[in-house]
């Protein structure tokens, strides 16, 4: 390979497992500071660029659809790459995507003036489930049972808007993890989550509030969990999360099943579907069912990647089982290299 990659170094995301590869392999790499003024000189000698971008940051936020599209211009191979990521985080912009290629979908609504969103409430049937574009681990996802409720979260949207992360939403999702796991270590989180609720971390604090759309999608009944699958490359592997005693949502649950016969053949091969029409390097989609029917609800290009180390193995496209323990964060190295190679 010619050129190192360079990593946007960040303690908890994909990079601690992407310099621990390329020290493995003896990739060639450097850490570079994609916030820098000076990154693009910084990539001088670079023909790789890995950066698992966040939408907890608000520079990521910012910079990074911009940036990468600049870096790609110099011919920088890019992890993610635009069409991997633009549609990254924004649930409103994934309907659309989702609607134009025919997408098997939740159904979904996008409005973008308060009188037409209070005309449909009037008129719409419950339940119904309100989200914000932004957020992950089932994070500002609400359960709308009533017209009375739609309206007081359709009169905030359009007037002082959600907070992209609620500090006592974190809280109360605290709480119910420590019912869940009854450890020191669930106990501690929640004094820490306290102190998080009255001092406003700055991080979150520079994030834009959300208001002047809203969206909701249907609510579909009878799932007693999610589908999850992620297919990196030509490969795929998949989760089955239970919903949350009590609640509706699987998202964050931590009640994870990891067995292979456990996940539709269906949702693997839509999956690979929709990863080769957008070209993703590496795309993650949440499944629900209706009538037996797979739907999906949302996409991502990211995922904790922690969560899925007990997966006993992956599909490849032919879906041909491969045993085995895996890192995920691998096969995004090896592939960028390949393409690379492909591509010479």
């Amino acid at each position: 390979m010619k050129g190192k990659i360079a990593i946007h170094a960040r303690s908890g995301g994909f990079s601690d497992r992407w310099i621990e590869y390329c020290q493995q392999k003896n990739i060639p790499y450097k850490t570079v500071d994609c916030h820098s003024s000076n990154i693009i000189e910084e990539l001088a000698d670079c023909s790789f660029l890995m950066w698992n971008w966040s939408q907890t940051y608000a520079e990521d936020m910012l910079i990074a659809r911009g940036l990468i599209k600049a870096v790609e211009s110099m011919g920088i191979r890019v992890f993610p790459n635009s069409e991997t990521c633009w549609h990254f985080d924004d649930k409103v912009t994934q309907k659309y995507l989702m609607e134009a290629l025919g997408v098997p979908m939740v159904t979904s609504y996008v409005f973008l003036d308060r009188t037409t969103a209070l005309e449909w409430a009037g008129m719409t049937k419950y339940p119904k489930v309100f989200k914000l574009r932004g957020g992950a681990g089932s994070s500002n996802v609400f359960l709308v049972n009533d017209i009375n409720k739609a309206e007081r979260l359709i009169n905030k949207a359009f007037s002082t808007g959600f907070p992209p992360v609620s500090r006592w939403n974190a809280l109360s999702e605290r709480w119910w993890q420590f019912k869940r796991d009854k450890t020191f270590i669930s106990f501690f989180n929640i004094s820490r989550g306290i102190f998080r609720a009255l001092i406003k971390n700055p991080t979150l604090e520079r994030l834009p509030v959300q208001r002047n759309y809203a969206y909701f999608q249907d609510f579909v009944p009878d799932n007693d969990s999610d589908i999850r699958v992620i297919a990196i490359g030509k490969r795929a592997f998949g989760i089955k999360r239970m919903v949350r005693e009590g609640d509706f949502r699987a998202s964050g649950s931590g009640k994870i099943l990891y067995d292979p016969e456990l996940i539709p053949e269906a949702c693997i091969r839509m999956t690979f579907d929709l990863a080769k029409k957008t070209r993703s390097q590496s795309l993650v989609l949440d499944f629900i069912f209706s009538d037996g029917s797979p739907l999906v609800v949302e996409m991502s290009y990211a995922f904790a990647s922690h969560g899925y180390l007990s997966c006993p193995g992956y599909w490849r496209n032919d879906m041909t089982w491969v045993e085995g323990s895996f890192h995920p964060e691998d096969f995004m190295v090896d592939d960028l290299i390949v393409s690379s190679v492909e591509r010479s």
